[in-house]
């Protein structure tokens, strides 16, 4: 870790523990995200975080084409968020009236989320269970809550 932007991400990553994640992508005009229960730093050099994602979602093709990913962290409290974003849900753009900005991949980053962490994926794991993991080298992150202890 040398700057101030590796300095970020890696507080950033020590938050991740525990909580409930969206997993946004967007390619070619299109956008999806889905809620994943599971994310984790998995590596610190190179920085990777994973992401277990349900299967059947149409974030799926997205993620493939574009070859980015993001995994923002809700808000414990925050059930419209939860509800927008669960993961079979196919409404058609859950992003509407949602304020959401881009950092390097493009994915769209939920300003309204704790922290976000902006990743190019490095592996796809298509298990022989009900979720895939998706891992991917850290590029960015934000973190948006500043109350937070860090």
């Amino acid at each position: 870790m040398h700057g101030p932007a590796e300095s970020l991400i890696s507080r950033a990553l020590a938050m991740m523990p525990g909580g409930t994640y969206i997993i946004t992508a967007s390619f070619e005009g299109k956008k999806a995200g889905a809620t994943v229960r599971s994310a984790m730093p998995c590596s610190y050099d190179p920085l990777l975080v994973c992401a277990a994602s349900r299967k059947g979602h149409g974030i799926e093709p997205i993620i493939r084409d574009s070859r980015h990913f993001a995994i923002c962290l809700l808000d414990a409290q925050d059930k419209l968020m939860a509800r927008k974003f669960c993961t079979m849900s196919r409404e058609a753009d859950a992003f509407d009236s949602l304020p959401i900005e881009t950092l390097i991949s493009g994915a769209p980053i939920i300003k309204r989320s704790l922290l976000a962490i902006d990743c190019e994926v490095v592996r796809h794991f298509d298990l022989e269970a009900d979720h895939e993991l998706y891992i991917g080298r850290v590029l960015a992150a934000r973190i948006y809550a500043p109350n937070m202890n860090l």
